[in-house]
């Protein structure tokens, strides 16, 4: 791990970071040394960033401290944080004029490609999402909902979640963004007001939207909608792309958007 460049796992206690979740993260997919949609991952933390009001970023340095980071690895998970630097009690983020750069590198999750290939479940969560306006979409440090979600989760035989907001709308997984099709109509659920927005929920979007075969539509509905898909999917930037066999009592056997989306993502 390194903490503004320089190797170690200490981080002072004042880091906003500890004291409030101030702050926002990526986690990126590292492949034959090199990091996956990298440009991306820098723009997503500028978006968020710029949306939480932290200043001072030394975007280069981050570059290149998730590059030594990735080097020489086969493959594995590259993880960025900003915080907004150290401060004083309260909220206030008076003083705070330094934010801190936290790179860290792990093991590829093994599990991903046994899910590829055989599908997963997913079971609703009896934990929802707050809807708010100023924080959605963005992968801020502030991530208790999904810690609750995965407590949930653990108590069952699902791999996923179906989690809603507090009006009972789909919004994604725990830790995935989720679309599903219905003949050649694609849909996602819209994150205006709740949710994180993956970059390769993005990446789907974007290759749908060309590809001359799917129409893609962002929607508000219940999770119940689900119960007329053909096909489900779920992806984050390290599956990249999962097939749902099962959601809650319904199952689907089809793969036909997860096959052209595995050759592409």
């Amino acid at each position: 791990m390194w903490i503004n460049g320089i190797s170690t796992n200490l981080l002072p206690a004042s880091d906003r970071a500890v004291q409030f979740g101030d702050g926002s993260f990526t986690t990126s997919h590292l492949s034959a040394g090199k990091i996956q949609f990298l440009s991306a991952h820098i723009d997503r933390l500028r978006n968020a960033t710029q949306r939480l009001m932290i200043d001072g970023v030394d975007w280069t340095a981050l570059e290149s401290e998730m590059i030594y980071a990735a080097a020489g690895r086969e493959e594995g998970v590259v993880k960025a944080i900003i915080s907004r630097g150290a401060g004083g009690r309260g909220y206030s983020p008076h003083g705070c004029s330094s934010p801190t750069r936290i790179v860290s590198v792990s093991a590829y999750p093994a599990h991903y490609q046994q899910w590829r290939q055989q599908g997963i479940k997913l079971t609703r969560s009896p934990v929802p999402l707050s809807r708010n306006k100023w924080l959605a979409g963005i992968k801020h440090l502030n991530r208790l909902e999904q810690v609750m979600i995965r407590l949930h989760l653990d108590q069952t035989d699902a791999q996923e979640a179906l989690v809603v907001d507090t009006s009972g709308m789909l919004v994604e997984c725990c830790a995935a963004n989720i679309f599903w099709r219905k003949g050649h109509e694609v849909f996602t659920p819209d994150l205006s007001d709740s949710g994180v927005a993956g970059i390769m929920r993005e990446h789907i979007i974007s290759i749908l939207t060309q590809s001359g075969i799917y129409t893609i539509s962002v929607v508000k509905q219940s999770p119940d909608v689900l119960r007329e898909a053909d096909e489900v999917i779920v992806c984050n930037a390290l599956m990249p792309v999962i097939p749902v066999r099962q959601a809650e009592n319904w199952h689907f056997t089809s793969s036909q958007l997860y096959d052209f989306l595995h050759q592409v993502c």
